[in-house]
């Protein structure tokens, strides 16, 4: 008798395995998804500008898996997370609560990021912080998992103050000029300033900061100020409802808008379509082209938005700030893509996968054509000691009524930004007790 119920037990397990084995292909191909956590702000004072961002960064989402059934097969899924911007123990509990699933991480802000740079190598999930973030980060041999794709704020100052310098004549009319800081008084206003300080010992300008208290809907006091100071020119490093205000009380004081020069989170349509033709002449960097144009917002309006699947309104498509959320989505996926090339297409691939294929980026010309993205944004091209892959920024010039590219491509100095870059990311390394990465240790 006992031998046989261990019989009836023995092909109890043998059945139990065979329907395991029988339905684990189903149970494999439901998993084959690829998580993107989506941190976002829809509420709040920053909601006009979080918004069409978010918007944008779902949508590229949604066409990837409408026309093209996914990362080579893999279907991506995705969660949002409000932050609500400045409050980064929010970024932090939504980073906490999907950091198992994801594979990389958008903070979409400067203090979040910020908060999120210690952790992100103890849990292997890479940082992609598009134009903000931590300038010194560009050095991968030291921020390994930080990619401050296409641009940090020292790349962006150091274009500013190169169209003003142009604008003048030349550098040498620098000398002798009084050049503003308007900022968001948090990380993100605060990051440009030891790039603008080298600057103005390099050229004999003064250089004058001036902080506005978060949000920013208050700014007489700041405008005030501007107008005793008397600068030359005004940088604005706004986001927000800063952005407009700062414009309404520059008009209100007579501070010419055309001596205004905006960073590319100050450039964006919520900035100026409430300012009208009072921001007439502001200028702010474009780091990313606008309008429906390029094939991929074509494509969205045709597979996403046609059919009923759009995430915010049809006439946003292709608005500034969408079409940067699109940017910062395709970039993720991009290298999701091309993780697959070296661990295998068609699979879901980790966060120590991803941040392979970030830093092995190469989006020359004609893929970026193949994507739908010509003219949208410059090649990008990422390397171990290159997390950055891009810094190049025109200057847009508001009208009135809309944006006009006023200027060419501008690449922002090497000769001054990496010497600063690496002493910065070498203090860090001293400060974390982090061991450099040789080129030996890039290549696994």
């Amino acid at each position: 008798m006992k031998r046989l119920r261990s019989l009836a037990l023995v092909a109890a397990v043998l059945a139990s395995s065979l329907g395991a084995a029988l339905t684990a292909p189903a149970a494999h191909a439901q998993a084959k998804e690829q998580f993107f956590p989506l941190l976002v702000y829809r509420t709040g004072p920053y909601a006009p500008n979080g918004t069409p961002w978010a918007n944008g960064k779902q949508d590229y989402i949604k066409l990837v898996n409408a026309r093209d059934g996914g990362i080579n097969g893999v279907k991506i899924t995705f969660e949002e997370c409000e932050t609500t911007y400045a409050a980064t123990d929010k970024g932090v509990e939504c980073y906490e609560r999907l950091k198992s699933k994801a594979s990389l991480f958008d903070p979409q802000s400067t203090g979040i990021t910020f908060a999120l740079t210690d952790k992100a190598p103890l849990d292997k999930v890479p940082l992609i912080t598009l134009g903000y973030g931590l300038a010194a980060s560009q050095d991968g041999g030291v921020f390994k998992w930080n990619f401050p794709l296409l641009g940090s704020y020292w790349t962006a100052a150091d274009i500013l103050i190169q169209a003003i310098a142009k604008k003048e004549g030349g550098f040498d009319k620098l000398k002798g000029k009084k050049i503003a800081l308007v900022y968001h008084d948090s990380p993100f206003g605060k990051e440009p300033m030891p790039l603008l300080e080298e600057r103005s010992k390099m050229h004999g300008f003064q250089f004058v900061k001036i902080p506005v208290t978060p949000p920013g809907l208050e700014q007489k006091a700041v405008w005030l100020q501007v107008r005793q100071q008397r600068p030359d020119y005004v940088l604005l490093w706004g986001w927000g409802v800063m952005n407009s205000t700062a414009l309404k009380e520059a008009q209100a004081t007579g501070y010419p808008r055309d001596k205004m020069y905006g960073v590319w989170w100050s450039g964006a349509e919520p900035d100026v379509k409430d300012v009208g033709m009072g921001a007439k002449g502001y200028n702010a960097l474009n780091l990313n082209s606008a309008g429906t144009q390029p094939k991929m917002i074509q494509d969205i309006l045709k597979f996403v938005h046609d059919k009923g699947q759009g995430t915010g309104p049809r006439d946003e498509v292709g608005s500034v700030l969408y079409t940067r959320g699109v940017v910062i989505q395709m970039l993720g996926i991009e290298a999701v893509r091309r993780a697959q090339e070296r661990f295998g297409k068609g699979k879901v691939m980790t966060g120590e996968q991803v941040r392979w294929g970030l830093e092995n980026l190469a989006l020359d010309q004609k893929k970026l054509d193949a994507l739908g993205f010509n003219g949208v944004i410059r090649p990008v091209s990422t390397s171990c000691a290159d997390h950055m892959g891009s810094m190049t920024a025109r200057i847009q010039t508001w009208d009135g009524a809309k944006w006009n590219i006023t200027s060419d491509f501008i690449e922002a100095d090497e000769q001054i930004i990496k010497p600063m870059v690496r002493a910065a990311a070498d203090k860090y390394a001293a400060e974390k007790k982090i061991t450099r990465r040789t080129p030996a240790d890039c290549q696994s």
